[in-house]
């Protein structure tokens, strides 16, 4: 746990917050949002929310999520905002030749949309991950004894692999 994992949607809602507060009522865009992070990255400081320790891309995670905010919650200050860090950051992070990764991960945009649905209590935001973390540790469990498996971490075996198993292919 920590700001760069368990707190990492939290401490993505507060930055976002905190860029509207910054941006002072101002309707935000690419341009500003571009010279926004590269003020925040010249002050030393990390846009949390973008890359992610093993994804090489956008995580899907994120993009399921974004899809579901541009039907349900469009609106939103705090989404649209998050939707134009979705095109102002990467090619900030990118031209930095720092980062492998300048994609938006999942914790840019959950904080956003629990708070959108009335979880306003941002410190429960890590029992959220967490839940859901054991609800995706459960489900392999159950598949590993009802195949006859050892437990196995999810990218070791697909759900083609678990169907193939299953019908004794």
């Amino acid at each position: 746990a920590g700001p760069l994992h368990g707190l990492a949607n939290q401490e993505c809602l507060r930055w976002l917050k905190e860029t509207q507060k910054n941006l002072g009522g101002k309707e935000p865009t690419v341009d500003i949002l571009t010279q926004y992070a590269k003020d925040t990255l010249a002050s030393g400081k990390v846009i949390p929310g973008f890359g992610h320790g093993v994804l090489r891309k956008t995580d899907p995670r994120y993009v399921i999520l974004r899809d579901f905010a541009k039907e349900h919650l469009p609106e939103d200050k705090l989404f649209k905002l998050a939707n134009v860090c979705y095109e102002a950051i990467p090619p900030v992070l990118q031209a930095t030749g720092k980062v492998k990764n300048p994609w938006p991960n999942v914790d840019a945009l959950s904080g956003t949309c629990m708070q959108y649905y009335g979880l306003k209590q941002e410190d429960y935001y890590t029992v959220v991950f967490a839940v859901s973390r054991s609800l995706g540790c459960m489900a392999n469990l159950v598949w590993s004894r009802m195949m006859g498996l050892p437990i196995e971490r999810p990218k070791s075996m697909d759900l083609e692999a678990l169907e193939k198993a299953a019908k004794g292919k």
